[in-house]
């Protein structure tokens, strides 16, 4: 079935990303995909590759308050791009509107809705922002990663496909390839920090903190830090009595999770998403000021599998990472061998797919 589908998922890697999986699977379903992005740099940055695809941008803003000086200016801004949005459903001949998230979805939503297209919007996390709470009055299905999420969007058509991923995140490299590839050895228990670039400094230092336990465990670590604590972390490593790569970031995040045997990360649902794909044991250390602590809620639904440790970063002055994680190589590996199969079983790695068919099913409906 050939559809038509505009796809608005800009303000975020964790809206950009998923939108551009789902684009890629439409291409090859033989769909047409419009991708409706927003202004900011970081959208731009990840629209480089997909040359192939159609981008218009969206100047979108989160919602103030209702009482706030700025919400005559949001309006105004908003009624000009839901106008905006009325245009591109009507020339493009949509026959859907996908919304993944944020308020860069809700005004084509509602251009959508008005224009006879049917209406999805996609919430990864296992609490919905304010933003999709919003835009599901306009949908027509709710697409859920999580099922735990199921229970506020009751009265609500709702269909449990997973957080939809590129197909360059489901290849698995060969391990030793990848440990060599990061200059680490291939015998050693290798440990992935992803720091990330949002307030992930008590994860760093705690790591760092913990080194010389690590070393003495016998483990080597592929620190991945954010740009704001590189130089930090780097020093930390100097001298460190064990193999180890750190860097600000990584382009190839496949290598990463494929030379490692355990991560330690924070707890958003595409890196989730990405973390079971790859069936990689995790301690999740969930952001502690992310919007109504949906980090901790997303980290439950994979501990309560048994597939991760959940560790708040209060925590972390009390639980030392190199105990933690000597426990879990202990004993030849018997518990992280457990929490693998916990977290391969949590995997969607068919999401983008099957956001793909449930559209193409409910526009079958008209």
């Amino acid at each position: 079935m050939s559809l038509r589908t505009i796809i608005a998922c800009g303000g975020t890697g964790g809206h950009l990303f998923p939108g551009l999986a789902v684009a890629e699977r439409l291409l090859a379903r033989g769909g047409e995909p419009l991708m409706l992005i927003s202004e900011k740099e970081i959208d731009a940055l990840a629209a480089k590759g997909y040359d192939h695809l159609r981008f218009e941008k969206l100047p979108a803003v989160g919602m103030p308050p209702l009482l706030s000086p700025k919400i005559v200016p949001f309006a105004l801004k908003f009624l000009k791009t839901r106008s905006r949005c009325k245009a591109l459903v009507k020339e493009f001949e949509a026959d859907a509107v996908l919304g993944m998230g944020g308020f860069t979805s809700l005004a084509p939503l509602m251009a959508g809705r008005a224009c006879g297209a049917k209406t999805f919007i996609h919430e990864s996390n296992a609490f919905p922002g304010k933003a999709n709470r919003l835009a599901a009055r306009f949908a027509d299905v709710v697409l859920l990663g999580m099922e735990a999420c199921a229970g506020h969007f009751k009265g609500r058509e709702v269909a449990v496909v997973g957080t939809p991923l590129r197909e360059s995140m489901l290849d698995r490299p060969d391990k030793a390839a990848a440990r060599r590839h990061f200059g680490l050895e291939e015998g050693r228990g290798t440990v992935l920090v992803m720091g990330g670039s949002q307030g992930a400094r008590g994860v760093n230092r705690a790591v760092t903190a913990a080194l010389a336990e690590l070393a003495e465990a016998g483990l080597q670590v592929l620190h991945l830090s954010g740009p704001g604590d590189y130089d930090e972390v780097r020093a930390a490593y100097e001298g460190a009595a064990m193999p180890h790569h750190v860097a600000p970031f990584c382009h190839e995040m496949p290598m990463a999770y494929g030379a490692a045997d355990v991560a330690i990360a924070r707890s958003g649902a595409s890196s989730l998403a990405e973390l079971s794909a790859f069936a990689l044991p995790t301690v999740l250390v969930p952001f502690p000021a992310a919007t109504d602590d949906h980090q901790t809620l997303n980290a439950r639904v994979y501990s309560d599998r048994g597939a991760a440790l959940l560790v708040q970063e209060s925590e972390l002055a009390e639980r030392s990472f190199g105990a933690l994680l000597g426990d879990l190589f202990a004993g030849g590996g018997a518990k992280l061998e457990a929490m693998r199969g916990a977290m391969d079983a949590c995997a969607v790695r068919d999401a983008a797919e099957r956001v793909c068919q449930t559209i193409e099913d409910r526009c079958a409906r008209r």
